[in-house]
């Protein structure tokens, strides 16, 4: 995945943000949330939240699904993003591995991040279009 020097931070609305399909990570509207929502309208959002566009027009959840739930649940209307042009498989690894740095993860999560993360890696590693 390639980070760009030019990829800006811009507020999207959170309407046009769809979760990541199959995404293996629980939000829960539990302690930990009302403090990062408390943190959020405190303080802003230090982290801004990956998204990748979708081909009809809105953006798919790379990394942010709490800090998307906290907006939420704040009243917020748009959050602020960085959008990555990325494949699915590119997207699965960014995901996984953003989350794997939390530090409550169920064993039931880690499993199914790491099971998603192999079979992107492996669909990677069978393009045929590489020539």
């Amino acid at each position: 995945m390639n980070i760009q020097s030019e990829e800006k931070v811009v507020q999207i609305p959170i309407s046009q943000i769809r979760d990541f399909p199959e995404h293996p990570y629980k939000v829960k509207d539990d302690e930990s949330m009302s403090e990062l929502v408390d943190s959020i309208m405190q303080r802003g959002l230090i982290q801004p939240v990956i998204i990748r566009p979708t081909e009809d027009g809105n953006y798919e959840m790379v990394s942010g699904h709490r800090r998307k739930r906290a907006f939420e649940i704040a009243g917020m209307k748009n959050i602020p993003a960085r959008v990555k042009e990325m494949t699915k498989d590119e997207a699965i690894l960014a995901m996984v591995d953003s989350n794997l740095q939390r530090e409550v993860i169920l064993p039931s999560e880690k499993a199914f991040a790491y099971k998603m993360r192999l079979e992107a890696m492996n669909r990677q590693g069978q393009r045929t279009d590489m020539g």
